[in-house]
């Protein structure tokens, strides 16, 4: 009787080793389909901290915005606790912390070597937004640079006027505005939509977007404008942050540290491929001109001062980076 009493106990033991060891499960929102290479970066990083912690914290992902929330929604989300952790695109949180917009300015960060720079100085303040929101940062990945996709080819400013054009945030509706477009901020899900609806007839995002949304159905021409920086962020809530073990909370921070720069060279690949696959798909892709080039910074360098004298908390870290830049 003893023996089956210890067999008992043993299988017994053996069951709460078994829960144990996937103690913390986290649902994890991204709004990107499942080929977007932010969703995948957002799985591989599920995978790493699933063997750096041995299995006792297990990421799902869940892509295509299939958890409902939208990706304005997506610090406010991770703040109430709907979702432990998420994939977020930075720029579209302005309406939660207005400074967030800094390196969405047209033209104050257009390659990646800048917005590197720029993050040297930023970064800081990003993840004391964060954690002014019950989240921490744990990592931030770039998209490829901006472009604008059109029923027509763009050569010059006038070709922009009138073009019903999606933009992601408030600093792209004042830069397409200024160029005499007609902007009109939507989130990711909308757009494909929009599109065949005639909503919109042009857009600007990057070549990654372009793809997975088919753009060659609705527009043949691309211009690679690379006007606007735009980063994603990982961020988890603080509370499901700090019931981790201090070994599980360092191994995830090492691990992201080590997957960021990983993610960033994944962003410059993913920039060369689609645009490929753009121009095989039959999208006319095009640099703008010298002439064009400068007529587009002419419009955008007095928004930086219209968006000073509305975020004057920003100024520090502007300032900051553009007397390194020189």
């Amino acid at each position: 009787m003893r023996k089956a009493l210890f067999a008992g106990l043993a299988v017994m033991l053996a069951g709460f080793a078994t829960s144990a060891a996937a103690e913390t499960a986290w649902d994890m929102s991204v709004v990107w389909p499942e080929g977007n290479f932010h969703t995948k970066n957002a799985m591989k990083f599920a995978e790493t901290v699933k063997e750096v912690t041995d299995g006792e914290v297990v990421i799902t992902v869940h892509s295509g915005g299939s958890l409902g929330i939208k990706g304005p929604e997506g610090m406010g989300a991770v703040r109430d606790g709907i979702v432990p952790i998420a994939d977020i695109l930075m720029s579209q949180q302005v309406g939660e912390a207005p400074v967030l917009g800094v390196e969405t300015l047209p033209y104050l960060a257009p390659t990646m070597p800048d917005l590197a720079l720029l993050h040297k100085f930023f970064r800081p303040k990003i993840e004391e937004v964060a954690a002014s929101m019950n989240q921490k940062l744990l990592y931030m990945v770039p998209w490829p640079g901006q472009a604008v996709y059109s029923p027509n080819q763009i050569e010059k400013i006038e070709d922009i006027a009138g073009l019903k054009i999606r933009v992601v945030d408030a600093n792209g509706h004042d830069f397409f505005a200024a160029l005499g477009a007609l902007p009109i901020q939507m989130p990711w899900g909308e757009v494909v939509p929009s599109l065949a609806a005639g909503t919109i007839n042009g857009v600007t995002t990057s070549s990654s977007s372009g793809v997975d949304g088919a753009f060659w159905e609705f527009m043949k021409h691309m211009n690679t404008f690379n006007w606007q920086a735009s980063s994603n962020i990982v961020t988890v809530n603080l509370d499901a942050w700090n019931a981790l073990s201090p070994e599980h909370q360092a191994a995830i921070e090492q691990a992201s540290a080590r997957l960021e720069g990983e993610f960033w060279l994944v962003s410059r690949a993913e920039d060369e491929s689609k645009l490929a696959l753009l121009k095989e798909k039959g999208v006319t892709v095009t640099a703008p001109s010298p002439e064009l080039k400068e007529a587009l910074v002419e419009r955008a360098k007095p928004l930086w001062d219209d968006f000073l004298k509305r975020v004057p908390d920003a100024a520090p870290y502007i300032e900051a980076y553009l007397k390194a830049l020189d």
